[in-house]
């Protein structure tokens, strides 16, 4: 296969420690792709909660840190939409004053959302789905209205062999987590979820698909806890099937 570039897996925070799985899946199916794959080593969360909880100086820290890693990557792929919302929106306005808003400019620049990166910067959008049956898709806040992206999931779902792709009903509507939302606010937490995991049973789907690690803990946990029979994976697991 001809070579497709290079790209740089910003794993972020979440996928590390709760999802290695997902990570694993994005370098799997993009060097099957022909896309040459590094994992810089010594990441840390992107800063969005710190900045989303008010410590701006301390996300500053962070985005120096995390512009710094990723200066020379040539793409730089990212499994969560927030964390991509975060670096292309809010690294360059953060690092203003330190010097480094031209670099930070450029890492946004580089940076895609994985679906995104498939579909808008590689051009490949079908693939033979490692599940098979029915699957429905959840928009996540931070992709939906922060990067403003709903086909680029839809695009490999509905393109997807083996798999039968199905509409949510509220696909927009959020799934309760919101970062430290669901930790200030949990009983409302809950009963955002609730609404949005009898909408996902609804639709008959084995299988709920997201493009957000955030999501993935906040809805899989509620569907383990109800005993349900859907299972919440990654858009990556989904397509980590066999090569297009």
């Amino acid at each position: 296969m001809t070579g497709r570039g290079r790209a740089s897996l910003m794993v972020t925070c979440l996928a590390d420690l709760f999802f290695p799985e997902v990570g694993m899946s994005i370098v799997r199916l993009l060097r099957r792709l022909g896309v040459v794959v590094d994992v810089p080593p010594s990441q840390t969360c992107c800063g969005l909660p710190l900045f989303n909880s008010g410590y701006h100086a301390e996300a500053v820290a962070v985005a120096r840190r995390t512009v710094a890693l990723f200066k020379d990557s040539e793409h730089v792929v990212v499994p969560s939409g927030s964390c991509a919302w975060m670096v292309k929106h809010e690294y360059p306005g953060l690092l203003t004053e330190t010097g480094l808003a031209r670099e930070a400019r450029d890492v946004a620049a580089r940076t895609h959302e994985f679906s995104q990166f498939l579909v808008r910067v590689l051009g490949v959008t079908e693939f033979t789905s490692a599940v098979p049956g029915r699957v429905t898709y959840h928009d996540s806040c931070h992709l939906l209205r922060g990067l403003h992206e709903s086909q680029s999931p839809r695009t490999l779902l509905g393109n997807l062999r083996g798999a039968e792709f199905v509409a949510l009903p509220g696909a927009d509507e959020c799934c309760g987590f919101g970062g430290s939302f669901a930790v200030r606010l949990p009983e409302v937490s809950s009963q955002i979820l609730a609404k949005k995991l009898a909408n996902v049973e609804a639709t008959g789907a084995g299988c709920l698909v997201a493009c957000d690690a955030g999501c993935l803990m906040q809805m899989g946990g509620g569907l383990k806890r109800r005993k349900s029979r859907v299972r919440a994976l990654h858009l990556a697991e989904l397509l980590d099937g066999s090569p297009p």
